[in-house]
């Protein structure tokens, strides 16, 4: 990806004056242009599966204008290093994002080293803990290379909201928080629940909304996305834009994708998530494992396929087809999208194989010492499961074989040898037990 970068007094002193900034856009935009179509198309597209546009009208004339001037828009996506690993769960707004760059606008990919400090409440009922500045360096450090599995890394500008958000300093701060009140904090969802049920709000986290809001004055964004838990953040961003005499951005905010067990969205802390660096074989056995309902929740979010196509594809369930057959186009789609075609064939055979009671071919190996050893403390050492208690559990369940047999007797002891251990369908190890 390109790095556009500015020094942090040019960035500050931008932002210095409500009067100087006022843009011709500004001026521009109360002439209302007809929409050829060209932006109509683009409007289409730019719509599809999105929860909300607002305020369409206004970003319908942003994109005649954008035709009209050949200068493109200015579309802002600012995501958080919380963790290193990007999932399934980002590439919904990625997508968009993409379809947007991919129309010719500039798309800025925004890396919140500095909210990152603070921690987004949004949609929290406890206060997020801060990260330290070491582990969102850490973090940031993967967000380029798996960004660009998405998005056209050539064409992508990216920035590190600490470039302006630095300068501040305690004074700069204390005047922007000066541009908002807390009532208007406590109108967010979050906080509100929280202040009436008397969970406490930490005062830093009035802050984060704020920042993120005062990224896209820094930016002169015309449009940003983010999920539907970011309705607030991004509408406290339009109201400042125009605080600061900038044109406001439209917002545009994406479905939140729930995870492998349907339920929660998708998120590597409930461990219920598809890694877009994952193995193919790991990610087409999670594909294949979420419901065949939720199947068609994964096919409108991820997939590229036409409209029309997928609802062939429900047609076809309906008049007797196995979902099974129409979950496997969708796992090979993304596995395909984030490895290769072979891969996905390869995948598709490795699923098939571990189907029929197989062992695949390149699972890891490890020599443990201790024979004999209990199977719930192997389990352990050999990190299948995180402990002896979950070992007993997926042992309850059924779920732990050795060289493909069930093992029922929690007190089993394992004696010395060469073996295959397996936990549930994916987790598979070589182990040697000396």
């Amino acid at each position: 990806m390109s790095v556009h970068s500015s020094s942090s007094s040019s960035s500050s002193s931008s932002l210095s004056s409500n009067s100087s900034n006022v843009s011709h856009a500004v001026t521009a935009s109360k002439t209302i242009l007809p929409l050829s179509d060209a932006v109509k198309e683009a409007l289409s597209i730019v719509k599809r599966g999105v929860v909300e546009l607002l305020v369409e009208d206004e970003f319908a004339q942003k994109l005649a204008r954008a035709e009209q001037t050949g200068k493109p828009l200015r579309i802002k996506l600012g995501l958080d290093p919380t963790a290193p690993d990007l999932h399934l769960g980002h590439t919904v707004v990625l997508n968009k994002l993409r379809q947007l760059q991919d129309l010719g606008h500039t798309v800025i990919f925004l890396i919140g080293d500095f909210t990152s400090m603070i921690g987004d409440p949004s949609g929290r009922n406890i206060t997020r803990p801060p990260l330290s500045r070491e582990q969102i360096e850490i973090n940031a450090k993967t967000y380029f290379a798996q960004a660009s599995l998405v998005l056209d890394a050539a064409k992508t500008e990216i920035r590190y909201n600490s470039e302006w958000c630095d300068p501040l300093g305690a004074r700069g701060m204390i005047q922007l928080a000066s541009r908002t009140t807390v009532a208007r904090m406590i109108e967010r969802d979050d906080f509100s629940l929280r202040f009436k049920s008397g969970s406490p709000i930490s005062l830093h986290e009035f802050l984060y909304p704020l920042m993120q809001a005062y990224d896209s004055v820094a930016l002169h964004a015309d449009l940003e996305l983010g999920g539907t838990d970011q309705k607030f953040n991004l509408l406290l961003g339009r109201e400042l834009q125009k605080d600061y005499g900038h044109e406001a951005q439209c917002i545009l905010t994406m479905p939140l994708l729930e995870g492998l067990d349907g339920v929660d969205k998708m998120s590597k802390s409930k461990n219920n998530y598809i890694g877009i660096t994952e193995p193919g074989n790991t990610m087409f056995a999670k594909l294949m494992s979420i419901s065949d309902v939720m199947m068609w929740r994964y096919y409108d979010l991820l997939s590229f396929r036409s409209l029309a196509e997928i609802a062939q594809f429900k047609r076809e369930v309906e008049e007797g087809r196995n979902p099974r057959d129409i979950k496997v186009l969708l796992g090979q789609e993304i596995v395909t999208r984030f490895h290769s075609a072979q891969a996905a064939e390869d995948a598709l055979a490795d699923f098939n194989h571990r189907a029929k009671g197989g062992i695949p071919d390149d699972i890891p190996t490890m020599q443990v010492s201790g024979a004999p050893l209990g199977v719930a403390q192997l389990l352990k050492q050999t990190q299948l499961c995180s402990s002896t208690s979950e070992a007993f559990r997926m042992i309850d369940q059924g779920g732990v074989r050795l060289d493909g047999s069930v093992i029922s007797d929690k007190t089993l002891k394992v004696d010395a040898g060469t073996f295959v251990l397996q936990v549930g369908k994916r987790k598979f190890i070589r182990v040697t037990l000396v």
